[in-house]
């Protein structure tokens, strides 16, 4: 019985990471209200999934209203054409339907999966759209919501965690959109009011400014019903403009903030990459050696098992519509601080001056190309990249290329992105808790 449950158990792997590996052929078009539509048909499974995203993330807030974004997107779920909350969720039940979304700084969005049969598809599809085109923002419901966000919000300042990543947030990028991620404060909640949650949803939320992207058990034909549906309801208002481009810091910062913890959490970070940047995939790469890959990276070898000053530590880049963070990060002792920050910042140093070996980029390679099936093996993952290629004007053949990139990468390439978009004497260096000024971080 066992040799035959691994001889099934083997034959359904390679059919998953072969139907993974399958051609994932991406319909794209425009409705007559001028919003772009993602489309890849599949009728594996009598479901849909439908995903909405707007440029209405929290980079579109302002400083003295921090958190109206967040709270716009929230509040629209919650009464629409005259449902309240828990009707919108008992209809939504009754046909099995499932409601979500997203929100970061460039991005709000409305995810809706249902069965695609027409009743059932037709019902979800009416509060889905409702949510969108007539929210009603309730007073109660907004007052009810401030109070839970101020709440949480107050919560958060005793953390170390949130206290170091909105530390991190607000000094990497200072007057920059990005900055008001992490800017949200009880008094600017607290000045929200329902006015602004309106006006806010009739600037962000028009057609031009969203993308709609699909996948499931319908035709192209029934597809364009459902995109022309979204979007015809939207506000016919124009796209938001650019967002500004992120400047690259001058000279080292050290925020250092007292706090009584066991542990210091520590932030590195510098400005790192837009989504589209030709410099992504070597830098992703070279990530994945450096500490992205988990055990096999080189800050785990050199902090967690050489020395063992952390149990884990990270980084990472994060592209955006502008340049995203690069971050690094990890927890350890207080009285370890100095130490471990030393051996970050040495490591990180010889990465980006030495650049990687070729045993490290072969087993990068492999590692990632091997676990790129399981990324892409359900309808819901490819939806999710379905809004990003659309979000972000990526090519409609970026899955497909996806491990060849990886695999065109090479060791030369590796040492010469890390070496102009990462200034290593320049970072940002955030340190919650620990005993005393680190002279390895104060001196940069």
């Amino acid at each position: 019985m066992s040799r035959m449950y691994r001889i099934v158990f083997a034959a359904a792997s390679l059919l998953l990471a072969l139907q993974a590996h399958a051609k994932v052929d991406i319909q794209h078009w425009q409705t007559s209200a001028g919003t772009d539509v993602y489309f890849v048909e599949n009728h594996d499974l009598p479901i849909i999934d439908i995903s909405t995203n707007f440029a209405a993330g929290s980079a579109r807030d302002t400083k003295p209203k921090a958190g109206l974004a967040a709270l716009t997107r929230h509040v629209m779920t919650l009464g629409a054409a005259g449902m309240t909350d828990e009707e919108i969720s008992k209809r939504l039940a009754d046909v099995g339907a499932i409601l979500g979304g997203e929100f970061d700084a460039d991005r709000a969005g409305f995810n809706l999966r249902t069965l695609s049969s027409a009743q059932e598809r037709d019902q979800a599809l009416d509060i889905y759209t409702k949510i969108m085109h007539q929210p009603d923002f309730p007073a109660p419901i907004l007052d009810r919501e401030k109070a839970r966000v101020i709440a949480s919000l107050k919560e958060a300042m005793t953390r170390p965690a949130a206290i170091a990543s909105k530390a991190f947030m607000t000094n990497l990028y200072g007057n920059h959109p990005y900055a008001l991620e992490e800017s949200s404060e009880p008094q600017t909640v607290t000045s929200i009011q329902r006015e602004d949650l309106q006006q806010f949803y009739s600037s962000a939320y028009g057609a031009k400014n969203a993308i709609i992207a699909m996948i499931g058990d319908m035709s192209r034909a029934q597809a364009e019903q459902i995109a022309e549906r979204i979007a015809s309801g939207l506000p016919q208002t124009g796209a938001v403009s650019p967002l500004p481009e992120v400047q690259n810091l001058q000279q080292p910062q050290l925020v250092r903030i007292p706090h009584p913890a066991t542990q210091s959490h520590i932030l590195l970070g510098y400005p790192g990459v837009s989504r589209g940047d030709p410099d992504y995939f070597p830098l992703y790469v070279g990530n994945y050696i450096l500490g992205g890959g988990g055990f096999v990276s080189r800050l785990t070898e050199e902090v967690r098992e050489n020395r063992g000053l952390a149990y884990s530590v990270y980084s990472y880049f994060m592209p955006m519509a502008q340049r995203g963070p690069f971050q690094l990060g990890l927890q350890t002792k207080r009285e370890q601080t100095d130490e471990a920050l030393k051996v970050v910042n040495e490591t990180l140093d010889k990465f980006v001056r030495e650049g990687v070996t070729t045993e490290e980029l072969k087993a990068a390679k492999q590692n990632i190309v091997g676990g790129f099936p399981l990324r892409i093996d359900s309808n819901a993952k490819i939806l999710d990249y379905l809004a990003v290629i659309g979000f972000y004007k990526l090519p409609l053949d970026y899955l497909d290329n996806f491990t060849k990139k990886v695999e065109s990468v090479t060791a030369a390439q590796i040492k010469d992105a890390f070496t102009r978009r990462l200034k290593t004497d320049q970072m940002l260096t955030v340190i919650v808790g620990g005993e005393s000024t680190p002279a390895s971080a104060a001196s940069r």
